[in-house]
């Protein structure tokens, strides 16, 4: 397999980013080192002999945890799970128009990771759930500015949603400890829903009857289809981003590439919505108009990608190959990039298409 392209991100208006294009198909788990990140200010430095895990709002004892009493209270877990930023695939709806502002992801911010901690779950029935609560808040240690106000990252989950085995206070990533980068010393890790949600840097975790206010729940991370009038990048009235939407990616041949005529070997990715398993991934060399099916090469857990390939002929010309999966659900992509299309460019989970030409 040729050499991979690195991305990097030299500047973005609304954070710190790095990502590698293409993630090797035939990486089930991302290497440390090429595992994207998405942050919206500077990596904070965190003294661990000072640092503490506030516990509190709606609980029947609000605790202060060290590292060492959280790890040594509750059992060790592991959690095998695909993040996806809620950007990715954004560049695609640029050719519907402008998204002033935001960064243009391609496919590469998505990463397969093996994570430890403790369970989520464990930690709240040791506390005790209020019977009013709600939701469960993340707040991190990193300092964001916004609207004269200074702020760590934060946002909430359900409280169901939060008593899943796949939600984990996540200490170690592919057996070593978290980098700084990835949320040293304590991160979120929430199964099957965007990356914004697996909040870093963990400070405090907050029982409420209602979603959290935190800007990046309440004002960002919104699905909203109708520009405001008042302010062309407020999204307030949408509709807070939660699960991932089911969606393909190929990774192999890259966009613009040239090949030698006849049979070619299509790679990529594939993932249910909320994480479920992919049952079926079809692939175009038309644009649609014929399918035929991938192999699911390498399957995936509840919460993770699945890889899949196929090996095709390709006649002579310029083709474009489309790629679609249908989950476990029985739910599949829409055709149309115009379909999934919203004011900050969230979710693009319409059918990939990549432009190639054989000679």
């Amino acid at each position: 397999m040729t050499a991979t392209t690195t991305k990097r991100v030299s500047h973005d208006p609304e954070g710190l980013n790095t990502g590698v294009w293409p993630v090797p198909p035939e990486d089930f788990l991302t290497p440390v080192d090429r595992f994207f990140t998405r942050s919206h200010a500077a990596v904070p430095h965190i003294d661990l002999s000072r640092w503490r895990l506030q516990v509190d709002g709606l609980v029947n004892q609000p605790r202060t945890f060290s590292l060492d009493e959280l790890v040594g209270a509750f059992p060790r877990r592991m959690s095998t799970a695909t993040l996806v930023c809620a950007g990715l695939r954004r560049e695609e709806f640029l050719s519907l128009g402008p998204l002033p502002g935001e960064l243009p992801w391609g496919p590469e911010p998505v990463s397969t990771g093996a994570w430890a901690g403790i369970g989520l779950r464990d930690l709240l029935q040791a506390v005790g759930v209020a019977e009013e609560a709600g939701h469960v808040e993340f707040t991190g240690l990193d300092q964001i500015e916004r609207e004269g106000q200074r702020f760590g990252f934060g946002g909430s989950i359900p409280i169901a949603k939060a008593m899943e085995d796949g939600v984990l206070l996540a200490t170690h990533l592919h057996g070593g400890i978290l980098p700084p980068v990835h949320g040293f010393p304590l991160r979120a890790m929430v199964s099957g829903w965007i990356g914004a949600r697996s909040v870093k840097w963990l400070g405090r975790i907050t029982l409420r009857r209602d979603p959290s206010p935190n800007y990046f729940q309440s004002q960002a991370y919104r699905i909203q289809r109708e520009v405001s009038s008042l302010d062309h990048r407020d999204v307030s009235a949408g509709t807070a981003m939660t699960e991932v939407p089911v969606n393909a990616v190929i990774l192999q041949p890259s966009p613009g590439q040239l090949l030698k005529a006849g049979r070619i070997v299509a790679r990529g990715w594939a993932m249910g919505s909320g994480g479920q398993p992919v049952t079926r991934v079809e692939l175009s060399c038309n644009d649609g108009a014929d399918w035929v099916s991938a192999q699911i090469a390498v399957p995936g857990q509840a919460g993770t990608w699945s890889l899949w390939s196929v090996a095709v002929d390709l006649a002579p010309g310029s083709h474009t190959l489309v790629v679609r999966a249908t989950d476990s659900a029985g739910t599949t992509q829409p055709s149309a990039l115009e379909s999934t299309w919203n004011v900050k460019g969230y979710g693009n989970n319409a059918w990939h298409r990549v432009a190639v030409a054989a000679e």
